[in-house]
């Protein structure tokens, strides 16, 4: 078994999502995998055939002696991949991370790339250049959740529900579809929340709130602008309760970082984050929608590495 072990620890598992980008991981990932194994990595490939089953996978993997993943998807493939593999605590051990980008997002990598074609995550993988990055650590109601790019509530998170459930196919243009519906089913509420020695409660009306590890969201929409996956904090983005008129004109400065100018937008360099919320609510983790009752959101610097 130590022979096993060893061999398994200098092997990437590829583990492929092949609904991603429509299909497109289906059709595109095994020429990609075989560029990576004429570069000479040993990479052993398995599929996942429903929702939750790359994390799975990632989990069996990790109990079998896998420590280096490839997520050959999007960023849901990712993140359902880190769920799984992830371990912290006595006698955890430390992962790696590739990406075969093939997904209709793959935002996180664009803190690293301006392309999301997969031969920027060849070469890395190739040459074996990789990065410590940190984590997200979101606790709720019924356990823990892991992220690596995002976590957010209120506008963004109904937009991105919206758009799993309706308009995903079609892409980046799926996600524009999904912020015109919800621009016009506007909502402004409250998250009581607070962050790190704050003594009061922030239970002011909003747009949404954002907690980010990267600077991108829903693809290229760079949600928070100085946010750096590698720097040890979490970037906080608050929006105040805008109308509909001023979050149309905002709209396109979602795009460039430069909403975060506006005089309803504050931003913060945070560690930890309580939540005091009044039931479950739609988080976006990731491009992800779940419903959760938050409690605490905390930074795991340098928690993993990422081959970019």
């Amino acid at each position: 078994m130590p022979v096993l072990s060893s061999r398994l620890r200098e092997t990437f598992l590829a583990i492929v999502n092949p609904a991603a980008g429509g299909g497109r991981a289906a059709k595109l990932a095994g020429q990609a995998l075989a560029r990576l194994k004429d570069r000479g990595l040993r990479v052993d490939v398995i599929a996942s055939s429903n929702a939750g089953h790359v994390a799975q996978l990632a989990s069996e993997a990790y109990a079998q002696g896998y420590r280096r993943f490839l997520a050959v998807g999007g960023d849901g493939t990712a993140h359902e991949l880190i769920n799984g593999a992830f371990h912290e605590g006595p006698g955890a051990e430390r992962i790696a991370l590739g990406f075969l980008p093939m997904g209709t997002g793959n935002s996180f990598l664009r803190d690293f790339t301006k392309t999301d074609a997969p031969g920027h995550s060849i070469d890395a993988l190739g040459s074996g250049r990789k990065r410590s990055v940190d984590l997200l650590r979101l606790k709720h109601a019924a356990g823990t959740i892991y992220s690596f790019n995002l976590v957010s509530v209120g506008f963004t998170a109904d937009v991105g529900a919206l758009t799993n459930r309706m308009f995903k196919p079609f892409g980046h243009l799926g996600y524009l579809l999904g912020v015109l519906v919800r621009v016009a089913r506007l909502k402004r509420r409250a998250f009581k929340m607070r962050c790190d020695r704050d003594a009061q409660w922030d239970e002011r009306r909003c747009l949404f709130l954002t907690f980010n590890n990267s600077k991108f969201t829903g693809g290229t929409m760079m949600i928070a602008p100085n946010a750096d996956p590698c720097g040890g904090w979490i970037e906080y983005v608050r929006w105040g309760p805008i109308g509909r008129l001023g979050l149309i004109g905002m709209l396109p400065r979602l795009y460039d970082g430069t909403h975060i100018t506006h005089e309803l937008c504050e931003t913060r360099r945070v560690k930890r984050v309580e939540f005091a919320l009044e039931g479950p609510v739609n988080v976006m983790i990731d491009g992800e929608i779940l419903t959760l009752d938050c409690q605490a959101l905390e930074i795991l610097p340098g928690a993993m590495d990422v081959y970019v």
